[in-house]
């Protein structure tokens, strides 16, 4: 059980996280998980009230964050399991289970993830899109002798392959070739939230070419977007 590596991704929403989801479980080593604290979060927030599909994943998945845990830090037949997270579904939980896992922070340019999140989400508010928890994140691995792995999403679809090797490398996991691609359609890790979410992902092949957003910044999110830019140029500093 000691020798399994445990790859702990802490996104924020709309950051390709379900993109790496999709490039681990093409390995052959590895099984995934996606978004196993969701229904704590729920439980645990009144994020409840408007995240679509929620009284189906509170239904769905375990509610209590503690049994989650107890889980993602147990015993798996793979010697390398990758848990994709949401670093605002980390309510309220001891986190001294990281410094047993491999922590991969992954951050996304706010001016093309907030247009995107409002579509399903509207006028979300600093604790929906998790700028401001990675960088608490980061002071509690600072503090803790933790040094997690920074990813920047526009950094992955410039380059994947490199990106891709570079990660393995800082995991301590061989590359294989296979993560660069899959076959389009829902995955069976899906979790039961993939209608609302999961649209592009589904029918992508592989990590899509990245596309600077050319539309106007929506006026109502400018004010979010001031603070948002601050955590992310901190998150951006340590992915060098």
């Amino acid at each position: 059980m000691s020798s399994t590596k445990r790859i702990c991704l802490w996104s924020g929403p709309r950051n390709i996280s379900t993109a790496l989801m999709y490039s681990f479980a093409q390995r052959t080593d590895t099984t995934v998980f996606d978004e196993p604290l969701y229904a704590h979060y729920l439980s645990s927030s009144n994020a409840n009230e408007y995240h679509p599909g929620a009284e189906d994943i509170l239904k769905d998945q375990e509610n209590n964050g503690g049994k989650v845990l107890e889980m993602m830090m147990g015993k798996h037949e793979s010697p390398v399991v990758f848990f994709k997270n949401m670093t605002h579904h980390l309510l309220n939980l001891d986190r001294t289970f990281m410094k047993d896992a491999i922590n991969v922070i992954l951050t996304r340019d706010p001016v093309e993830m907030l247009p995107s999140f409002d579509k399903v989400i509207e006028n979300p508010s600093m604790d929906d899109v998790g700028y401001s928890l990675h960088i608490d994140l980061v002071s509690y691995f600072k503090e803790n002798g933790i040094t997690p792995i920074v990813l920047d999403a526009k950094q992955v679809l410039l380059n994947p392959e490199m990106a891709l090797k570079k990660l393995c490398v800082q995991a301590d996991i061989p590359f294989q070739e296979s993560m660069l691609s899959w076959s389009p359609g829902a995955r069976k890790e899906d979790g039961i939230w993939a209608e609302y979410w999961y649209d592009s992902v589904h029918k992508s092949k592989g990590f899509m070419e990245y596309r600077p957003k050319t539309n106007t910044f929506p006026e109502h999110l400018k004010p979010l977007l001031e603070d948002c830019k601050i955590c992310y140029q901190q998150l951006i500093a340590l992915s060098q």
